[in-house]
């Protein structure tokens, strides 16, 4: 068993989460959905921005219609102490989510918030929130991904990014079989072009799951921009 693991049953807090412009009601849903993994919720009293300054976090939430979340997460991405921390963006629609995806949203929470939704993206993405970074290799990221199928241009968004493929979430039919010429529009680098291939499909959510074509050495771009974010090289 890990560490993070015996911490989280142990109820040991071992992570902060800054709340930011969260009604004190939604707080205390969103810190008992949290503090199961062993990150507590920390409510951002005063200015976000100096907050944001002033102290470390492991991981922020906030609204992505609140009419400062443009402003909060520039400050955030451009603190010394900050610029890692995980985002979590509550969003009434895919289109707020999309819109600051250049800051690297980690993980949206849909509006309203389901306890059993919330707990699911938790337990995705806590081991990234408390630093296990170097292990857990799938990066959890909101952003906008083209398809190129058959001359057609399909948008979707993407779940999780590792070295070897990606999951991403989109409404149109994929093919199963033929390899499809991905757009990944990643934070902190310009556009990336790679082959991958559908391996599975979660019809649930509309979730594929795809593997880069190994042929490709694209690839290795997004593979180097993952060690980047991991602070690996």
């Amino acid at each position: 068993m890990s560490s993070t693991t015996v911490a989280a049953i142990s109820g040991k807090i071992t992570a902060r989460i800054a709340s930011i412009h969260i009604d004190p009601a939604c707080n205390t849903f969103l810190n008992d959905c949290f503090r199961q993994f062993g990150i507590t919720v920390v409510p951002a009293e005063g200015d976000p921005i100096l907050l944001l300054n002033r102290q470390k976090f492991e991981a922020c939430v906030l609204r992505l219609y609140d009419p400062e979340a443009d402003k909060i997460l520039k400050a955030a991405r451009n603190s010394p102490s900050n610029r890692r921390l995980v985002v979590y963006g509550i969003a009434r629609n895919t289109q707020e989510a999309l819109r600051y995806s250049s800051y690297g949203i980690n993980a949206v929470l849909d509006e309203p918030l389901d306890r059993q939704s919330v707990l699911k993206v938790v337990r995705a993405t806590h081991l990234l929130v408390i630093h296990e970074l170097r292990r857990y290799v799938r990066i959890p990221v909101s952003s906008q991904v083209e398809f190129d199928v058959n001359g057609r241009a399909i948008v979707g968004t993407t779940v999780e990014v590792s070295s070897g493929g990606i999951s991403i979430r989109c409404l149109a039919p994929l093919p199963k079989s033929d390899p499809i010429r991905l757009t990944l529009t990643l934070p902190g680098i310009e556009k990336q072009y790679v082959r991958a291939f559908v391996c599975w499909y979660r019809e649930s959510d509309k979730v594929y799951g795809m593997r880069f074509d190994s042929t490709d050495e694209r690839r290795l771009k997004v593979r180097g921009w993952i060690d980047q974010y991991l602070e690996i090289v």
